[in-house]
């Protein structure tokens, strides 16, 4: 009998730890249902990736500088075009499938109203009931199962990557300038955001539906995000551990983006790594089967120059800024996972020369930091350089694999438009989104 006991207690275990890393969210950018060329994602490459989805949050919507109420950011796709009703008729076919309306995100840019996103939160109940009611209107009337707020708090300052004797110079200058400060009334907009959410949540409590809360690159979760508060309010977080270094905000240095795990070469900050943000939540009680890692894939591409050497091994000192865009992802110093793969060496191009050359990959042994790939200018020949920091199936299945062994929910992929979805690499449709469900 106690045999018995002892074996259905570690079964039980087991099936607890296979339960745990069970989602896979699917982030999917409804500007890719519009785009030219190669990154056009129609409805029958999206249904693809859906078997392999928990989740899809559906990007995006924002918030009306002048009344803050939510809204389509593309109106005439969304709802004269019906892609919301569209995109959520799905689930009649995938049924285990629940989608989500995600606010704000990089999307929602208003030049006459930057900083709305706070406004609303200073605005109190006011202009909270207006977003709330708006949002949740949108939810209900389109078939969505809930909200993400991927909320646009303010960013940290970009740092470079400082030499010893750049950070004796730091520390010196610091005792005159002191720190700086990205927003002096965090604490008071960290108080502000538990109530909103906690307003949200009541809104769509009645009608069951879900809500997350997915944090942005680059926002500090010390400053807005009361954990323990948020505990019970959010279904799940969605932590966008990606993008800590970027071209547009680190122009003149390159480096590992989205690191698995800190390094104290080169005097890189401990907080630009994934096992940092997972950490932090979980020592503020957060519960670990409700955080999912962020996952991007695309890579962040930046120019080289004459004088950022030869060899390519990261931090790259002085880098152009973005590197040219490309024609899927349509964006400078971004490149998807279809266009890095196209320039490592293939069958296609392994015999090119010059600036046409395929760029040379460098792995990750170690698991710990993730790939690189560059072609760096050699004067005569190459004179087009570029480096870029990107995740692979590999380096995405090492990911997923830290998600199990942390007992974390599960992987958020950023998103559905920049992985393979024509298999134009392998053949193979969705590698990325693939290696993660395999893993998971």
């Amino acid at each position: 009998m106690k045999l018995l006991l002892s074996l259905s207690l570690v079964a039980c275990l087991l099936v607890a730890q296979t339960k745990a890393a069970s989602n896979l969210v699917c982030f999917y950018d409804s500007s890719s249902y519009i785009r030219e060329g190669l990154g056009k994602l129609l409805n029958p490459d999206l249904e693809i990736a859906l078997q392999f989805c928990s989740h899809l949050i559906y990007g995006f919507a924002g918030i009306r500088g002048d009344n803050y109420q939510a809204y389509s950011l593309n109106e005439n796709l969304d709802i004269y075009k019906h892609r919301f009703s569209e995109v959520t008729a799905l689930k009649r076919k995938y049924t285990h499938l629940k989608v989500l309306l995600s606010v704000g995100g990089d999307r929602d840019l208003d030049v006459e109203h930057p900083n709305k996103y706070i406004e609303l939160l200073e605005g109190e109940k006011v202009r909270q009931a207006a977003f709330i009611q708006s949002a949740q209107s949108l939810v209900k009337n389109y078939g969505f199962d809930g909200l993400d707020l991927a909320y646009q708090f303010p960013r940290n300052k970009p740092r470079k990557v400082h030499s010893e004797v750049g950070m004796v110079w730091k520390k010196f200058k610091k005792v005159f300038t002191g720190d700086f400060v990205v927003d002096k009334d965090a604490a008071l907009h960290k108080e502000q955001f538990t109530s909103f959410v906690r307003d949200v949540k009541n809104s769509l409590r009645s009608d069951g539906l879900l809500l997350s809360l997915t944090v942005l690159p680059n926002v500090n979760s010390t400053w807005y995000f009361d954990i323990p508060s948020l505990n019970g309010l959010v279904d799940f977080v969605n932590l966008a551990a990606f993008d800590f270094l970027t071209p547009q905000r680190n122009p003149e240095e390159a480096d590992y983006t989205a690191p698995l795990y800190g390094s104290d070469v080169q005097n890189r900050l401990p907080h630009y790594n994934a096992d940092f943000q997972v950490k932090y939540w979980l020592d503020q009680g957060y519960p670990s089967t409700r955080i999912n890692l962020g996952v991007a894939a695309y890579g962040n591409a930046w120019k080289l120059s004459a004088d950022s050497g030869l060899e390519g091994t990261p931090v790259v000192p002085n880098t152009e800024g973005p590197a040219p865009e490309g024609l899927q992802s349509q964006k400078p110093g971004l490149l998807s996972w279809p266009e890095i793969c196209s320039k490592l060496s293939n069958p296609q191009n392994q015999y090119q020369k010059g600036n046409d050359a395929p760029l040379r990959r460098v792995g990750d042994p170690s698991k710990r930091y993730g790939v690189y790939a560059y072609r760096s200018i050699d004067g005569a020949q190459i004179t087009e350089g570029i480096w870029v920091s990107y995740e692979d199936p590999d380096s995405a299945s090492n990911k997923a694999a830290y998600v199990r062994a942390n007992n974390l929910g599960g992987v958020a992929l950023f998103d559905l438009s920049y992985d393979d979805f024509r298999g134009q690499c392998t053949g193979d449709k969705y590698p990325i989104l693939r290696a993660i469900k395999y893993r998971l």
